[in-house]
This record gives structure tokens, C-alpha cells and sequence, in this order.
């Protein structure tokens, strides 16, 4: 993942996806706006439902030359052809995927609001550290990735940072000159075109 001077767009899947309607909605957001990577954020553990769904985006996301990683399987993010795997974890599983999956693969970590986490990550060989919640999102304890922190990080250290979580307009123009990537998926999923909710929050970086 580059960092060029305005934020790039990661785009993080619902944890439910109908085969029937999703994939053509993720095509018809890809042709919109310029993803720079996709994360499969599927919930449960069913492995067959997981691979298909799996299966559906990587099409979608190959033909368009972007980049598709899953949340936390390892082992089918080789398995199913994917870029590399998103960890839920913080530091904690970075090592062991970057030895499985290799150094040409993508190694995320969310990190909550932890910069100690984040280094630790990267020194691990995350490739990114995600902060979040920043806004109001239903998921995590309570606490939030303020501003100061994504301030500190892209002071501080290089390796690249997404801010995700409960995202508006006004926390993308605040964080947009202290982040690389908006982390963006329940945003705009519930919406009757993600399309339109993807652009109107993406004009708030300009």
C-alpha cells in the first residue's frame, strides 16, 4: 500500500454479503471511486459460506486490478488466492501470518486506540496499523482512536495508518491531513446506494 498526500480508500465488506446482490454492488462502487484495497470483514466460521463469498469479491476486486484481503484466516487467505489477511488482534498474530503467508503478502493490524500495539505491530512486519473506532461505532469497549493519536503516528512513524470505525464527513475532513487510509464499509453498506455515500464522504477529504 502507497501513502500519497490525500487519503486512499480501504473498503471493508458487511459482515453478511447476499451473492446475489453484492458482488454487483462491490463492482459498481470499484468502477465509482478508486478502492486501494478490500477487506473481507465476514462474520461466523463457516468456512464454505466464507470461501464463497470470498471467492465472489476476489473476482470483483482481480478483474479491477485491486487488492482483496480477509479478516483473521490466515490459512484460507492462501487457500482461496487472496492478497492477505487483516488481524483483529494487534500485535499478537503478526509474526506467525507474515511467516505463513510470506513477504510479498498484505499483513494488517487493528489495533484499537494502542500505539504501543500499533509499533509493536509493525515491528512484527504489519504492512498497516488500523485505529478505531473513530467515531460513534457500534463495535469495541467504548474507547476511541482520537485525533492526536493519528497525528502522533503520521509524525512519528512511516508505516502506513487506516482510521475506520463509525466514520462522518466531518471526521474525514479533520483526520484526512493525519491519516493514509479511511477504513470505510458500514458507512455506506446501509445506505440505498453505497455509491452516492461513498462519494459524499470522500468529497470531505478535498
Amino acid at each position: 500500500m502507497d501513502t500519497p498526500e490525500q487519503p486512499q480508500i480501504y473498503l471493508i465488506t458487511p459482515p453478511t454479503i447476499a451473492l446475489s446482490t453484492f458482488p454487483e454492488q462491490l463492482a459498481r462502487v470499484l468502477d465509482g471511486v478508486e478502492i486501494a484495497c478490500i477487506r473481507l470483514a465476514l462474520a461466523g466460521s463457516d468456512e464454505d459460506t466464507i470461501a464463497r463469498a470470498a471467492d465472489a469479491c476476489r473476482e470483483v476486486a482481480h478483474a479491477r486490478e485491486v487488492a482483496i484481503v480477509i479478516s483473521n484466516h490466515v490459512l484460507l487467505a492462501q487457500r482461496l488466492g487472496l492478497d492477505g489477511v487483516h488481524l483483529d488482534d494487534g500485535a499478537r498474530s503478526v509474526r506467525a501470518a507474515r511467516k505463513e503467508l510470506g513477504s510479498d503478502a498484505i499483513v494488517g493490524s487493528f489495533c484499537n486506540a494502542s500505539s504501543h500495539d500499533g509499533m509493536s505491530a509493525g515491528e512484527a512486519g504489519a504492512d498497516y496499523v488500523a485505529f478505531g473506532p473513530v467515531g460513534n461505532a457500534v463495535l469495541g469497549d467504548g474507547s476511541r482512536a482520537e485525533k492526536d493519536l493519528f497525528q502522533w503516528w503520521s509524525e512519528m512513524i512511516e508505516i502506513p495508518v487506516v482510521a475506520e470505525g463509525g466514520l462522518t464527513t466531518d471526521l474525514i475532513r479533520d483526520l484526512t491531513p493525519c491519516t493514509d487510509f479511511f477504513g470505510i464499509g458500514d458507512e455506506i453498506w446501509s445506505q440505498d446506494s453505497p455509491l452516492d455515500a461513498l462519494n459524499s464522504l470522500t468529497a470531505a477529504m478535498r
